[in-house]
Parts: C-alpha cells; structure tokens; sequence
C-alpha cells in the first residue's frame, strides 16, 4: 500500500468528507421534532453503520484501532441522539466516526491515533488516558484495539456529560472505560509470547458472551434470590452446568446489569446491581470458583430506544424489554481447546 503522509490524509479527508457531508449532517435542534426529521437523521446513522459494515466485508477485522472507534464514535453518537442531547456533540462525534470510514475507504495511511475531545469535553481521569496511551505502545496492543479505541471515546463522552450535567451523568461512562481498559490490559497481557520456545501447544483463551433477559429471571422490579422465577433458576443452572461442561478452565466471569429508562436513575442503578449481585452469589453457590464481578450500569447503555414518555404503558414495556437484562461475559478455555 502506498504510503499517504499526514498532509495528504487531510486533503483525502476534506474532499470525501465534503462528498459524504450531505449524507451525515443531523437535523438542526429546532427542527427534530417531526417524524420526518427523525426518519431522515436514523437514515443518516444507517448509512454510516453500512460503510463500516462494508469495511470489514472488505477485509478490516473488527478488532482493528480505527473501524472500533469509527463504530464507537457512531454508537455514542446514536445514544447521545435518542436521549435528546441538543448540545453539538452528537453531530461532532458523528463527524469524527464519518472522518475514519473516509480515510479508511481512502486507504490512507497511517491513520490518526489521536482521540480528540470532542464539543470541548472535559479531559476526566488522566490517569486512564495514560494507560489507553501506554497499551498503545504495548507488543499485545493488537489484541486489545477494540477495547482502547471504545474505551478512549467512552472517556470524551463521558467528559460530555460532566460539562452538561456533572459528575453523576458522567460515571456511568467512566465506568465502562474502567471496565475496557482492564479487559485491554489483560488481553494485551494474554496476547504476549514468552521468549522461550513452547513446550506444548497453548490452549486459546476464548470470550464468550450471554445475554440473560432480567424479565425471565427475576419477578418484575425484584431482585433477590427469592425473587428469582422458575425459568430464571433454569437458566442459571444451565450457565452453571455450561461452565463446568464447555470449558476446562474458566479465568472470569464479569456480570452486568442493565434495566430500562422508567424509573429514577438512582433506582435502576441499585436494582440493576442487586440484580448482578444475586446472580453472581447464585453461581458461587453452585460452585463456580472463578473470579467473577458484578457491575450495576442502569439505564445507562440501552440496546433498544422506544418512543414514548415515562408512563409504563403496556405497550412502551414490552417495547423496552431488551433493555432489561444481565450481560455475561465469560473468559477461558473451551474444553475442546484444552491441553492434553
């Protein structure tokens, strides 16, 4: 591949970013409050989300530094668009999303490794900036670019939401570039060789994830054991069961509860911690001995965004059921995989 210096990047950058402009820019504030306004900026996230789909059918893996942050950039934009944020960062942060597919569908070479702090957010936590930039220098960095590019631009949304509405707002956010850069540094740590020639095959570490539906296992608005349904018990069991049976190791378990909008934020921050607390105490009690966490994030990462206010309709309910749940991220070593 011919090599672009910086310059050149930018000049690639201003002319396909000046194509694709038409294509990306949101309805101004005073204007998103039509079903056709809305209709056409979700159009405009589309678009995106299919050209960084079209990247890596053409050979970019999802874990590439720039395709992640290109689809991070995109997903907090789309969070900070349905939640309403007027300010200009969903735009600005859509914009540097759209500046990566352009250079990347330019092929231009070498791409910014910068992560610019984007509708003036504030710099919080210079000590994770400095481990993010720290593991970029790292040999096993190639193992863990996904986390760092996600992680880096979960720290400028969260610098967002502390210039809008403080420290509270911004947790959530911090949190989760807490939890990538720990799970970055254990994968650059996993990824490195040592210097002494192997004396038997290693057995490959594999990251699993399972996503419960909190309405299946527990009682609505409930949380403790006692509150956990039949088919909640079921599935856990059935988690328990698949530990000891699919893997010959298990290193962690990492468990996170999420709850839909209706609600206060402090509420649903402490149920959706019972909540992952109760099941990390159940598979203990089913002797699971791995190191497991429980991590409670609320109304804060939604997977579904449903119209409506905050009367709990039956209808809105149903809608936002995804959103109710506990994420289970399991890392170790598949039993087929393992050393004889």
């Amino acid at each position: 591949m011919r090599l672009i210096l910086p310059t050149a990047i930018a000049a690639v950058l201003s002319l396909a970013g000046s194509a694709f402009a038409a294509d990306v820019a949101l309805r101004p504030e005073g204007e998103r409050t039509s079903d056709a306004a809305i209709h056409a900026d979700h159009g405009a996230y589309a678009g995106v989300q299919q050209r960084i789909h079209a990247l890596n059918e053409g050979g970019r893996p999802v874990r590439d530094y720039h395709l992640s942050k290109a689809q991070c950039w995109l997903d907090v934009s789309f969070h900070e668009y349905t939640r309403n944020d007027r300010s200009d960062f969903t735009q600005a942060a859509l914009d540097e999303s759209v500046k990566l597919v352009v250079a990347m569908e330019a092929k231009a070479e070498p791409l910014p490794m910068d992560t610019p702090l984007v509708n003036d957010a504030a710099r919080l936590r210079p000590d994770l900036w400095e481990r993010f930039g720290a593991l970029k220098q790292n040999t096993g960095f190639r193992c863990a670019q996904q986390l760092v590019a996600c992680g880096e631009v979960e720290l400028v949304h969260a610098g967002n939401e502390y210039n809008q509405q403080q420290w509270r707002h911004a947790k959530p956010y911090v949190q989760i570039a807490e939890e990538n850069l720990a799970q970055a540094t254990a994968a650059a740590e996993a990824c490195l060789t040592p210097p002494v020639a192997p004396v038997a095959p290693v057995a490959p570490v594999r990251v699993e994830r399972i996503v419960l539906n909190a309405s299946a296992l527990f009682r609505f608005d409930r949380s403790a054991e006692a509150d956990l349904l039949p088919q909640g018990r079921a599935e856990l069991d059935a988690l328990a069961a698949k530990l000891g049976d699919a893997y010959a190791s298990v290193e962690s378990i990492a468990l996170v509860g999420h709850t839909d909008r209706l609600g206060s934020e402090a509420y649903n921050d402490r149920l959706s911690q019972a909540r992952a607390d109760t099941v990390k105490a159940y598979l203990q009690g089913k002797g699971i001995a791995a190191e497991i966490t429980a991590i409670g994030r609320g109304e804060a990462v939604p997977v579904k965004d449903c119209p409506g206010g905050d009367v709990a309709t039956r209808a809105l309910t149903e809608c936002l059921q995804p959103n109710r749940r506990v994420e289970v991220t399991i890392t170790g070593t598949p039993r087929e995989h393992a050393a004889d």
